[in-house]
């Protein structure tokens, strides 16, 4: 299985936070009914939105985590190879320039 680029991990975070959103407005569209199956069912809807609450903030936890520790390892980089580091930087703007010079 491929790994999640960050922009669907983004898109798969913000199609959760529309789901439980929904989800919250049918809860409260439904409170007036109070039957025991709706109550049930009520309940079981609130346990497991609140369980992807938690796990969506976790996911988000984990993401600014990695963002972190992938901006700290580029900064050490740069630090230990200064002259690489501006080489790399010199031949990609070059290419940039020669790909927008053509057009």
């Amino acid at each position: 299985m491929t790994e999640m680029t960050s922009a669907q991990r983004n898109k798969l975070m913000d199609d959760l936070r529309v789901v439980i959103s929904d989800a919250e407005e049918l809860l409260r569209l439904t409170a007036d009914q109070a039957s025991g199956t709706v109550a049930e069912v009520r309940g079981r809807i609130e346990s497991r939105l609140q369980q992807a609450r938690s796990q969506l903030s976790h996911m988000q936890e984990i993401a600014i985590a990695r963002a972190k520790a992938a901006g700290h390892a580029a900064d050490e980089y740069v630090h230990e190879n200064p002259w690489k580091s501006i080489g790399a930087a010199a031949g990609f703007g070059l290419l940039i320039g020669v790909l927008i010079s053509r057009r």
